[in-house]
């Protein structure tokens, strides 16, 4: 069992860093590093997983915005609270806007979209976004690195290589979870406010 469960994160987990990356992804990112570190995968491979989505999930928004910005769901997307807020800094701060965007959680789908429907050169966003993701992806890898050295200390260098990376994959998905459970708190919080 517990040797599919190794083949199988080695065999696909790179691709589920990227998709996860896509979507909203912090918690992806941090699993990326955590696996490099069981030596699941190879730590730049982690990174260049989770920057390639990040890059891929906002530039997809960013052409969402910029090529149907009638579309009902682009129309449905601009109706949200924080939508006109991210509008704003982003006709007024254009390239901090964008290099930062990602790390407020719930605004990198409204941001992107904004992104699309302002006056930023597709050029300008695809050379900052480039930049930003590369920035995350190497911040929140290391942060699953960094975790699975502290987890290594607390459970133990003694352990089997398999054993290891069950206990690593739950603290893992725990360690994704409670990034997902803060982001989300804090994006709750945040909406309370601009409403």
């Amino acid at each position: 069992m517990t040797d599919a469960i190794h083949h199988f994160i080695e065999q696909y987990g790179l691709l589920a860093v990227f998709f996860g990356c896509v979507a909203e992804g912090e918690s992806a990112a941090i699993l990326g590093g955590f696996f490099a570190h069981q030596q699941v995968f190879v730590l730049w491979h982690a990174f260049v997983a989770a920057a390639l989505g990040a890059f891929v999930g906002d530039t997809f928004f960013f052409i969402l915005g910029r090529s149907f910005a009638d579309h009902r769901y682009v129309v449905r997307l601009r109706k949200r609270p924080g939508f006109r807020r991210a509008f704003r800094l982003l006709n007024t701060h254009p390239n901090i806007f964008v290099l930062l965007n990602r790390y407020v959680y719930g605004m990198r789908l409204v941001g992107g979209i904004a992104a699309g429907l302002s006056r930023i050169t597709v050029q300008r966003f695809v050379m900052l976004n480039a930049l930003s993701s590369t920035i995350w992806a190497v911040l929140f890898g290391t942060i699953g690195y960094v975790f699975g050295l502290g987890a290594e200390h607390i459970v133990g260098q003694a352990l089997a290589h398999h054993e290891r990376l069950l206990i690593a994959l739950a603290i893992g998905l725990a360690v994704a979870v409670a990034a997902w459970f803060v982001a989300h708190h804090g994006a709750r919080k945040q909406r309370a406010r601009e409403s």
